[in-house]
């Protein structure tokens, strides 16, 4: 779709183009009456000012842009590894915000991405309300890529895994070690992530098994540490025996609390966690996580952004899945040691 200039607007609203730059930059020293004019042609026209103008007239940006959900997660910074190599090998530079979960900071983002007529935007929404968004910055030409998030719509591409089987992997594990009373740890469940990783894990269980949702504000340490600290309060005959973490800085912040109060991990409650960050197997008790291909993920998703600014008219949308892992450590490996020589066997089981 082709964008309107500043010359067009200036035209169609019968004023010069210092006009329409002083409505854009210091309205006081315009009219009301022409600034309001000036206002509804831009509207009309949907122009957007441009700070990119020198590099655009040299050709076209070559900046693309992440807009991660949350940085002080480590899964971000692996996936975005992925998409700086991608982009390398695409002679594009990459630019990086941080929406930490809020979708009005996320919006301020998108508008200046707009403004800055980048070549294309990588993203993992806060929430659905955003894809109308999404669908105006690609009307005025800005592709755009959902990563670690699916897209049901036909005008984009996205790369993400499959959280509902990794959801199941994890109940099937927790099944298979004789858990009866299972626990979900996390939030908010806007996030798309979140609820096919319970949906997965409602799916494996057998119906022997009851579950308890221990919902959290957001997925950081503090939060599944508030998780913990519920769980470990419940009474030891009513406990889960085993948590279900909807990402491993939840698990990581549970395992936290029940070291703390002198829960045992395994022994008294197994955890699982979801992304397989490098923290999980550095733990105390080493993490069972199920992993995602983060780096693959940013490296998939820039491709598909850098094909569709490339190749515009031959680029086909794809949905991408890839599929997650489960690796199984000692934080959900059930320990029965009565006896010195059982807890032995399990310790010989452990090192194999």
């Amino acid at each position: 779709m082709a964008t309107s200039n500043i010359k067009e607007v200036a035209q169609r609203a019968g004023v010069s183009i210092g006009t329409v730059s002083n409505v854009l930059n210091r309205p006081a020293l315009v009219a009301p009456t022409t600034r309001q004019r000036v206002l509804e042609v831009i509207a009309e026209l949907g122009y957007v000012r441009n700070d990119s103008a020198r590099q655009l007239r040299a050709g076209r940006s070559k900046t693309i842009a992440v807009v991660a959900l949350d940085l002080a997660n480590p899964f971000f910074t692996d996936v975005l590894r992925g998409a700086e190599t991608a982009g390398e090998d695409g002679g594009v530079n990459i630019m990086i915000f941080n929406s930490d979960e809020d979708a009005a900071r996320e919006r301020r983002h998108l508008d200046l991405l707009e403004e800055q007529r980048v070549l294309g935007v990588l993203i993992t929404p806060v929430d659905d309300t955003v894809d109308a968004r999404l669908d105006q910055l690609i009307e005025r030409g800005i592709p755009v890529v959902l990563v670690d998030r699916g897209s049901g719509r036909h005008n984009r591409c996205s790369v993400a895994v499959d959280d509902v089987l990794g959801g199941r992997l994890a109940g099937a594990h927790l099944v298979e070690q004789g858990h009866e009373r299972i626990a979900f740890a996390g939030g908010p469940f806007s996030l798309a992530q979140v609820t096919d990783r319970h949906t997965g894990l409602i799916a494996a269980l057998t119906g022997g098994q009851h579950l308890q949702v221990v919902p959290t504000s957001n997925l950081t340490v503090a939060a599944g540490r508030r998780a913990g600290k519920h769980i470990a309060d419940l009474p030891a005959e009513t406990r889960p025996t085993a948590v279900f973490c909807a990402n491993d800085l939840v698990a990581l912040g549970v395992l936290q609390e029940m070291t703390m109060r002198g829960v045992r991990v395994p022994q008294d409650v197994a955890i699982v966690g979801y992304d397989d960050i490098d923290f999980a197997a550095a733990s105390a008790v080493p993490l069972s996580s199920v992993r995602q291909p983060r780096e693959q993920l940013g490296r998939a998703a820039t491709q598909l952004l850098l094909e569709e600014a490339n190749e515009p008219e031959q680029h086909q949308h794809r949905q991408v899945v890839f599929r997650p892992e489960l690796v199984v450590r000692e934080s959900s490996i059930r320990v029965s040691a009565p006896t010195r020589r059982s807890a032995r066997s399990a310790t010989t089981a452990r090192r194999r």
